[in-house]
């Protein structure tokens, strides 16, 4: 059974730093794909940034420069750094697992964690 876990989440004024992590069980974060995906009041749940087990990285543009994705193989940890916070960055945010198996691809989430940055 795969968990995932996030924590880091929080509040933070504009222009600062967080941290979150995403601690998998159930599932090798190395070779799978981990992405991070938020969704904001009202709105659809997106990507923000996705690792694939060779170490390639895709970020949505809005997060391009400032939020980096990446994991670390004996935690089994996925993480997001996110840089330079704005407020439009506010949202719950998802860790996700996609597990391939031949042609389909199986996706585990995690509960979110919420993060709010302040004007």
């Amino acid at each position: 059974q795969v968990q995932l876990v996030e924590s880091g989440g929080g509040l933070v004024q504009a222009g600062g730093s967080l941290r979150l992590s995403c601690a998998a069980s159930g599932i090798s974060v190395s070779t799978n794909t981990m992405g991070w995906y938020r969704q904001a009041p009202g709105k659809q749940r997106d990507l923000v940034a996705r690792i694939t087990s060779g170490g390639s990285t895709i970020y949505e543009d809005s997060v391009k420069g400032r939020f980096t994705i990446s994991r670390d193989n004996a935690k089994n940890t996925a993480y997001l750094q996110m840089n330079n916070l704005k407020p439009e960055d506010t949202a719950v945010y998802y860790c996700n697992a996609r597990l391939r198996i031949g042609a389909t691809d199986f996706d585990s989430w995690g509960q979110g964690t919420l993060v709010t940055v302040s004007s």
